[in-house]
């Protein structure tokens, strides 16, 4: 079985990284049941896409990604810290982009 992650960096290191598979399983089987729905653990998307569009400047990418069983949210974090660039790069070609402010150095300056 796989797991679904959410994960939010910015220029200044990983936000946050969430494996959404259990927390989507278990809304899934309170629905089934006629249960009411709990809290979810799971940040709202349109609050991570707020903090992102008001702090512009720190170029937040949010990204949900798929991981074979085994892998965790602590695997993830543990791997944006020992080489940020490549766990963005590894992220950015296996994930699907939900939000990215990236910065680009295509601007030109004229001085």
């Amino acid at each position: 079985m796989s797991h679904q992650f959410l994960i939010m960096w910015c220029n200044e290191g990983l936000e946050c990284c969430i494996d959404i598979t259990e927390d989507q399983q278990q809304r899934m089987w309170e629905r089934l049941k006629g249960q009411p729905l709990r809290e979810t653990a799971v940040p709202n998307y349109n609050h991570l896409l707020l903090r992102a569009r008001v702090n512009s400047q720190r170029h937040y990418e949010v990204y949900t990604c798929e991981a074979t069983d085994g892998i965790t949210a602590e695997d993830i974090r543990a791997m944006f810290d020992a080489s940020p660039q490549s766990a963005a790069d590894t992220i950015r070609r296996l994930g699907h982009c939900m939000h990215s402010d990236r910065a680009t150095n295509d601007r030109v300056l004229i001085t």
